[in-house]
């Protein structure tokens, strides 16, 4: 496709801005490591959810949905509608208790809860676990996402697209520290939802498409609308529905729908100024990005079934795109290629945005882990604020260079999904419940780390090839169930044989968390002098309840007005409403 000058100029505008705000930010993020990371503890909610609703618009989730909706429909979707309820336990029971530990990362948390050898092993194994291994992966991910944009959109080859993606984001990222990295996501959120909204409209006048009535009625997208699987259809009811709803939200760990809170969403948290912001990025976070966010991208989805039915019709109008890159994914870039000049610009800059603030997030986080959790804690406990920073800088740019290579190796953004999600198969039920069970342990959470990652190379790498178990292309949601039961059988019997952690460890983080007493009183009845906190908890699972009832009612409003049924649509507009005056009250009434 041709771009125009007036399209470069924006491009270059919104690169000269980025690079402008990290240049900006780099006094100050340089002064020390807690600025550089925290950004002080001193951020309000507004920027901190907006923020994390800026990193998980990556450019690779426009692509996971678009392969979902062509490949499932639009109720193929609740493979990750189904975290909203992760999100929501996490605003209502695990913000302040994030914020109230005061940690720099969330592995420093590792040393609060547990004691001893294996508390320090676990912090120094998972530094570089998720910080270099897993977060590679996941910013891999990105990368090839905006590896397939500037092939179909630019006809960039995949190193002239990471070289471009990576200089701009590791500048901006190791000078202005996380306070940058907000600032520019806050920006670059408003490009990105404006580049989606704007595209989609112009999709949908495509002399191809027509109009949305249009669309909707077209024989390839009307059996693609349905917002619930057939459940008549085990084959589809099952994986995409009640594996999602019952398991998946609750027993696997998926970044940025870590159960419990973690990763760069537990980074926000503790950056925040206080418990009600926190409480507040997290809830909006939320909503924009489970109740508001998508149905532009799936408008985009459906219409390229009218324009692209198959892969083998991409391929036809994209013969420079690797074949190894060809997939359902690839249709989301390939419908921009039809954009007008002026507008390809600024959606080549919402994309840009996109990659660049998932980036630039992870970069950020990962090198936390790097410099915090192993360097100064294990390498260099002496080590002055100026060097931490520079290590953090030093490792913000490794960090990319690696995702840059993975990136190269990768297909497509649904294959690796489902690979992280069998990774985590079977720990989130440990990062729900170590804040109110006392007796895991550190040797939990090992063995559940070890089983689940053993399990999924069995799955993923030796099943495949000798078939010891068989499984059936429909029925590839087994091997989450399977991984979830193994892993959850394992890590409780090993807590159950070792010893629990010692008095002093649990009650010394009992008294600064200040978590629900239930699953405490086995250690609170040998010391009746402790404080306990009563009645909290039901209250904080029934706002959980309301606010993800909230959101799914804003999520199937929209939905419900895009597809011109206005009476379904003013219901579920209306018990949004009354979930969030709810929600709303209870949030004020925070100190």
């Amino acid at each position: 496709m041709t771009i125009s000058h007036l399209d470069w100029a924006i491009i270059g505008a919104f690169f000269v801005i980025s690079l402008l705000i990290g240049v900006l930010t780099a006094r100050k993020a340089g002064s020390s490591s807690k600025e550089f990371f925290l950004s002080g503890r001193n951020m309000p909610w507004w920027l901190l959810g907006v923020s994390m609703v800026a990193t998980t618009f990556s450019a690779d989730t426009p692509n996971l949905v678009t392969d979902i909706v062509r490949t499932n429909g639009i109720s193929g979707n609740w493979v990750w509608w189904a975290f909203l309820l992760t999100g929501m336990l996490t605003v209502f029971v695990y913000a302040k208790l994030w914020r109230r530990s005061e940690s720099t990362t969330d592995l420093e948390f590792y040393e609060i809860r547990y004691g001893g050898k294996p508390a320090a092993f676990l912090r120094a194994f998972r530094a570089i676990y998720l910080g270099v291994f897993f977060n590679v992966v996941i910013m891999a991910t990105v990368a090839l996402a905006a590896i397939k944009i500037g092939g179909v959109m630019l006809g960039l080859s995949p190193i002239e697209t990471l070289l471009i993606a990576s200089i701009v984001t590791v500048i901006y990222s190791s000078l202005g520290g996380l306070k940058g990295v907000l600032l520019t996501d806050f920006f670059q959120f408003f490009i990105a939802m404006a580049g989606a909204i704007w595209a989609a409209i112009h999709v949908l006048s495509l002399p191809e498409i027509g109009s949305l009535d249009n669309l909707l009625t077209h024989p390839n997208v009307s059996d693609k609308l349905n917002f619930i699987p057939d459940l008549s259809d085990a084959n589809l009811f099952v994986p995409l529905l009640l594996m999602p709803l019952a398991i998946q939200w609750w027993a696997t760990w998926y970044p940025g729908a870590e159960p419990g809170g973690g990763g760069y969403i537990a980074q926000r948290m503790l950056s925040a100024k206080d418990e009600k912001n926190a409480i507040g990025a997290t809830l909006l976070f939320n909503i924009a990005h489970y109740g508001m966010r998508p149905w532009p991208w799936i408008i985009i989805a459906l219409a390229s079934l009218v324009i692209f039915p198959n892969i083998s019709d991409m391929q036809a109008a994209f013969p420079h795109i690797p074949a190894g890159k060809l997939g359902h994914d690839l249709a989301y870039s390939a419908m921009l290629t039809y954009l007008p000049v002026g507008l390809v610009g600024l959606v080549l800059a919402s994309l840009i945005a996109a990659v660049m603030s998932t980036l630039s997030t992870h970069l950020n986080w990962g090198s936390s882990y790097v410099v915090n959790d192993f360097y100064q804690r294990f390498i260099k406990p002496q080590a002055s604020e100026k060097e931490l920073v520079l290590v953090g800088r030093l490792s913000t740019i490794g960090l990319m260079f690696l995702a840059a290579l993975l990136a190269l190796e990768l297909n497509n953004a649904l294959e690796a999904f489902n690979i992280l999600l069998q990774i985590g198969a079977g720990t989130g039920a440990i990062f729900i419940l170590r804040w109110f069970w006392w007796r895991i342990n550190a040797y939990t959470e090992i063995a559940g780390m070890a089983i689940s990652f053993l399990v999924a190379i069995f799955f993923e790498k030796i099943n495949p090839a000798y078939e010891l178990i068989h499984i059936e292309e429909s029925q590839a949601y087994l091997k989450i169930l399977y991984g979830v039961g193994i892993t959850t059988i394992g890590w409780i019997l090993v807590t159950l044989f070792t010893q629990p952690e010692q008095d002093q460890v649990l009650l010394s983080f009992y008294r600064k968390i200040k978590p629900a007493a239930i699953g405490w009183y086995a250690l609170l009845e040998r010391y009746p002098q402790e404080e306990t906190e009563q009645g909290r908890l039901p209250k904080e699972i029934a706002l959980m309840l309301v606010g993800s009832v909230m959101v799914y009612a804003v999520l199937f409003s929209v939905g419900f007005w895009i597809y011109g049924d206005r009476y379904e649509a003013t219901i579920a507009a209306m018990i949004a409403l009354i979930g969030g005056g709810i929600i709303l009250k209870s949030w004020k009434e925070l100190k």
